[in-house]
C-alpha cells in the first residue's frame, strides 16, 4: 500500500492548521489573501478537492473549476476592482506553480503590465 503524500500547504490552511486571512469561504473553495502579495490585492482562490493543477483536472472538476472563477468575479465586484484585474493559474514548474495543489491568483491594485513574466 503506497504512503498517502504530505498534505499540501493549502489543504493544511483548510483544515485549519496553518492560520490564513479569509477573503470568502464556502463548501467548495477558500479565498485567501497570499503572505507574499505581488500587487496590492493579491487573493488565492483554492479548491476544498485537492487537484494537483489544471492539467491534472478532470471532466467531473468542470462545476469547481467554473466556481472558482465565480468566486473570482464576486470577490472583484466586492472589492471594487472595476478599474481592472487579472486571475493567473500556474502549472508545473516551468509555469511558476509553487504549491501543487490549484489555484487561482486574482491580482489587482495597479496597473499590470504584459507580458507578465
Amino acid at each position: 500500500m503506497a504512503d498517502k503524500p504530505e498534505p499540501t500547504l493549502f489543504e493544511r490552511i483548510i483544515q485549519g492548521e496553518i492560520p490564513a486571512r479569509l477573503e470568502h469561504e464556502d463548501d467548495t473553495c477558500v479565498a485567501l489573501h497570499d503572505v507574499n502579495p505581488q500587487a496590492p490585492v493579491h487573493i488565492l482562490i483554492v479548491p476544498r478537492k485537492p487537484i494537483p493543477r489544471v492539467g491534472e483536472a478532470e471532466d467531473a472538476d468542470k462545476d469547481t473549476l467554473g466556481h472558482l472563477l465565480l468566486v473570482a468575479r464576486d470577490l472583484a465586484r466586492r472589492l471594487h476592482l472595476g478599474k481592472g484585474f487579472r486571475l493567473i493559474i500556474n502549472n508545473g514548474p516551468d509555469g511558476g506553480e509553487s504549491v501543487p495543489h490549484l489555484h487561482v491568483h486574482l491580482l489587482a491594485g495597479r496597473p499590470l503590465t504584459w507580458p507578465p513574466g
